[in-house]
């Protein structure tokens, strides 16, 4: 008897697709749309959805500390990043509270130039003001780069240490 498969295979294996999926949806959540083809739009379409009903879950006021982290380590298998997740429980969540369920949207833009794909837009419903997304992107990217900066911080301390250490040589001769 041939009973019909339920995963999207997508033409990958098993680890690419969910790589490829992952980081579909860290991007959604991070710039809250992302242009794709149609069949990967519907899948990651899916993902997206059930990350965003557990964090809606996590704003109840009757759930044990131990089921909301629960719910944050479960949503974090899919989004690895801690900036994006972080946003989708205290940013994104939010928004959705009083919304039953259909938290994304597809929109077909038409063919792909290179191969004729069937391209769509994937998008959050309740998107923010274009100027507040980039004020948040800048803050993120501001954290990234003090966290980058760090390793650099000692290389500038030791030329700041070594130029004492010249001085008392050129005095010394």
């Amino acid at each position: 008897m041939i009973k019909g498969n339920k995963v999207k295979h997508l033409n990958k294996k098993v680890g690419h697709r969910q790589a490829m999926l992952g980081n579909l949806v860290q991007s959604l959540f991070f710039h809250e749309n992302i242009t794709t083809t149609v069949a990967k739009a519907k899948v990651a379409r899916q993902i997206a959805e059930k990350l965003i009903t557990r964090a809606r879950e996590n704003q109840k006021a009757t759930l044990s500390p131990a089921e909301k982290v629960h719910n944050v380590r479960e949503a974090g298998k899919i989004v690895r990043d801690k900036e994006i997740l972080h946003k989708l429980f205290n940013d994104i969540a939010p928004r959705f509270v009083s919304r039953p369920g259909g938290y994304t949207r597809i929109l077909r833009v038409g063919q792909r130039i290179s191969d004729a794909s069937q391209m769509a837009i994937l998008q959050l419903v309740e998107l923010k003001e274009l100027a507040q997304l980039k004020e948040d992107r800048s803050k993120v990217r501001a954290a990234r780069k003090k966290g980058g900066k760090k390793s650099a911080k000692p290389a500038a301390e030791k030329k700041a240490a070594e130029k004492p250490a010249k001085e008392k040589k050129a005095k010394a001769k």
